[in-house]
């Protein structure tokens, strides 16, 4: 099962990845803020049905005399961090990119995730990653550094403090999405009803924001199939299939397979927007691309029990 929940965490980076062309191609009079509660609201609710849904079918299909995981004060909070870090992830990204450009932005919030959650993860359980881990998450990152670096937008932006710290938070709630719910697997608590508490928990969080935002272009049709694709494909979809591939991994391993994200958004950048790279991001994709490659042929065996087994 190691290589499917694998493959599940890359089509998550997937559709995480086509988040940047979505906006691009959208209507005119859109902000982040507008654009990311918006995402948000939609998405988180998306995500809480979904998930519930299956968590409901897979607590029909389990076997007789597995002991579900008790509910408490912990694992509530836990839940609830996840759907927190979720929400405050877009202002903290579209932070930096605003200060310091997209691609110094970008490069700092996406290559600091795997190396946070790797971190935090051996600060939480004293398990030290291993060296594929390690070396496949030092070419991934310098292949995001050289894509990020050797764009068109290269040079144009600064290196703002309060930008860089915007980033670096950006890459660190993800990676305490992972090792929470990574927590919440390892306990028992089946992927969908976490995932499921995180939407629910990120939508009521946003839908507090929605009247001080500008929503104008919503009633668009362009306008309505972004929103309808960031949230539902982008994060109900894509955050189903990420917890379910978290399930069979480790977190930092999850972590390191979304730098597939930014491989994913240089394609469509280039087939779909038109831009081009420099050799040097070329260069970047392929390191990126083997950095990936080398996790995905070091994680055919789960090297660690799951905790439970879902079923398809």
């Amino acid at each position: 099962m190691g290589a499917v929940h694998v493959l599940a965490v890359l089509a998550a980076a997937v559709l995480f990845g086509t988040t940047g062309t979505s906006q691009a191609l959208g209507p005119d009079g859109t902000t982040p803020l507008s654009i990311g509660v918006m995402r948000m609201v939609i998405g988180g609710t998306g995500l809480a049905v979904i998930a519930f849904v299956l968590a409901a079918r897979h607590a029909r299909r389990r076997p007789a005399g597995v002991v579900r995981p008790r509910a408490g004060i912990r694992p509530l909070s836990l839940m609830v961090l996840t759907g927190l870090c979720l929400a405050l992830y877009q202002p903290l990204f579209f932070l930096g990119t605003a200060r310091n450009g997209v691609a110094v932005g970008t490069v700092v919030a996406l290559g600091s995730a795997p190396i946070l959650a790797g971190l935090l993860e051996w600060a939480l359980t004293r398990r030290m990653p291993t060296a594929t881990w390690m070396v496949a998450t030092a070419l991934a990152t310098v292949g995001v550094v050289l894509l990020g670096f050797g764009g068109d937008a290269a040079g144009a932006g600064g290196t703002d403090p309060v930008g860089l710290l915007g980033s670096v938070g950006a890459g660190a709630s993800f990676a305490v999405i992972a090792n929470a719910q990574r927590r919440l697997l390892d306990e028992g608590w089946d992927p969908f009803t976490v995932v499921g508490a995180m939407g629910a928990s990120s939508a009521l969080i946003c839908a507090f924001a929605l009247p001080f935002v500008d929503l104008a272009w919503l009633a668009t049709p362009t306008g309505l199939t972004m929103a309808l694709w960031l949230g539902l494909a982008t994060i109900s979809i894509a955050y189903v299939l990420f917890t379910w591939g978290l399930s069979g991994l480790t977190a930092a391993t999850a972590a390191t397979l979304t730098l597939g994200e930014p491989l994913t958004a240089s394609v469509l950048g280039i087939v779909v927007l038109g831009e081009r790279l420099s050799l040097l991001a070329i260069i970047g994709l392929a390191v990126l691309a083997a950095g990936l490659a080398l996790l995905a042929w070091g994680s055919r065996s789960p090297r660690d029990p799951k905790p439970f087994a879902v079923e398809a």
